[in-house]
């Protein structure tokens, strides 16, 4: 590797030990030559994979015009997201939120937005949920670890068990459980709540939670429960929207009209760092100056993800994703059958969890890091559930990926396994 040892000891965070060059589609390369596909897209924000054509021209076209103005103007840019993000939203879904520079103050804003709305304070999420970095959503994300280093969390955020059937946290079965993981939230919210909740706030597809898909009914359950108990219910889509499964947003494939949804990572395309918060006219009023910030609604950013959805809603772009993702999974099942500690492999479009466990199907996070960790000797970039913590292999390339490609990432895949499990 390329020695960057001293200034590697210059930089707060970790690094590893390679040095990116460029990119290109769904590759990535180093500085000495090493071509690595990666499964994580980035930081699942690359949706269009590196260096998009289209997202680069639209990004140097309005350099040259204007990349930065105060959101008191109008700009054509923004406006074309705007109107762009209406169009391919749930119908309910008519108010644009722009002023927020990522998900973790997308989420925020989205809470913001259900309290005034509401009248109340509590939030609600799920058991291994993932939702940001700031105070706030630190307190909500459904992880322990994530919340140990500090003292002053936000109060009123209450977490419930997510509908992981594969470990169910009630011991039952999908097929005879009568979605109990909804039903008991009543009981969470009666005896467990701050008695004044707001909003429940849930991943459709968890992200970093290990890539659970609910079962059949429970979105549609939890919809049924905020309106009879007037709560907001807001789909945290920055992962799983942008057609990452299979349709622009998760809302659409489960067929739930949540309050107010969130998007962000995928919508700049090829890395533009943008974010937005979408909500149904009843969840107005949230004051400008209550939740603003300062590169929130980049011009710059605006013109890529305009691109980016005039690109993924092409006839036969988001067909393409859910054609890929069923071949994935079926190339990924055939893997499982000969690999015991494979214990499920689950998604939706291009939103895959490989879940690996022990001789007796207990979760095996050490498997699952090695494997990530081996993986780039066998040209994958692969990231795990729970920040490293987890024990699912998480598969989310670029949504251009052709089934060749797929092809290519699964015989990797294969070669990576048949090395490691002994």
């Amino acid at each position: 590797m390329a020695d960057s040892t001293d200034v590697r000891k210059l930089i707060y965070y970790p690094v590893g030990e390679y040095l990116m060059d460029h990119g290109e589609g769904i590759h990535l390369y180093d500085a000495e030559g090493g071509e690595y596909i990666d499964c994580a897209s980035g930081t699942f924000n690359l949706s269009l994979g590196y260096g998009h054509p289209e997202i680069v021209k639209a990004m140097q076209e309005q350099a040259e015009r204007l990349i930065h103005a105060t959101s008191a103007f109008q700009t054509a840019p923004v406006n074309e997201l705007v109107r762009r993000l209406v169009e391919v939203s749930p119908e309910n879904l008519a108010r644009v939120h722009l002023k927020v520079s990522g998900g973790s103050t997308a989420n925020e804003g989205a809470v913001k937005m259900a309290q005034v709305s509401t009248g109340r304070s509590g939030v609600i999420t799920l058991f291994r949920s993932h939702h940001g970095q700031t105070m706030l959503t630190t307190t909500m994300s459904g992880e322990s670890f994530r919340k140990a280093p500090f003292p002053h969390l936000m109060p009123g955020v209450l977490h419930v068990p997510d509908p992981y059937c594969l470990r169910c946290f009630y011991k039952q079965r999908p097929d005879t459980c009568g979605l109990l993981c909804v039903e008991r939230v009543n009981d969470f919210i009666d005896y467990g709540s701050n008695g004044d909740v707001a909003c429940i706030v849930v991943e459709p597809v968890s992200g970093s939670g290990g890539n659970i898909v609910p079962p059949d009914g429970y979105l549609q359950a939890l919809r049924t429960l905020c309106d009879e108990r007037g709560i907001a219910l807001v789909f945290d889509e920055i992962q799983t929207g942008i057609g990452r499964v299979g349709r622009m947003f998760a809302a659409e494939h489960f067929g739930v009209a949540p309050d107010i949804l969130t998007t962000g990572k995928g919508l700049g395309g090829s890395g533009a760092q943008v974010a937005a918060v979408l909500a149904d006219e009843r969840m107005t009023g949230l004051g400008a100056d209550h939740h603003s910030f300062t590169y929130g609604g980049n011009i710059l950013a605006a013109a890529a993800a305009a691109r980016t959805l005039d690109v993924i809603a092409r006839p036969g772009f988001l067909e393409n994703v859910r054609s890929v993702g069923a071949h994935v999974m079926e190339r990924l099942r055939e893997l499982a059958r000969r690999h015991a500690c494979v214990v499920d492999v689950r998604g939706l479009g291009l939103m895959i969890g490989i879940e690996l466990g022990d001789e007796d199907g207990a979760p095996s996070t050490a498997l699952a890091q090695l494997l990530a960790e081996r993986g780039m000797d066998h040209g994958l970039i692969l990231r795990t559930s729970r920040y490293g913590r987890g024990n699912v292999v998480k598969i989310r390339p670029p949504l251009i990926m052709t089934h060749t490609e797929a092809d290519l990432m699964c015989d990797r895949l294969d070669a990576l396994f048949a090395a490691e499990i002994r």
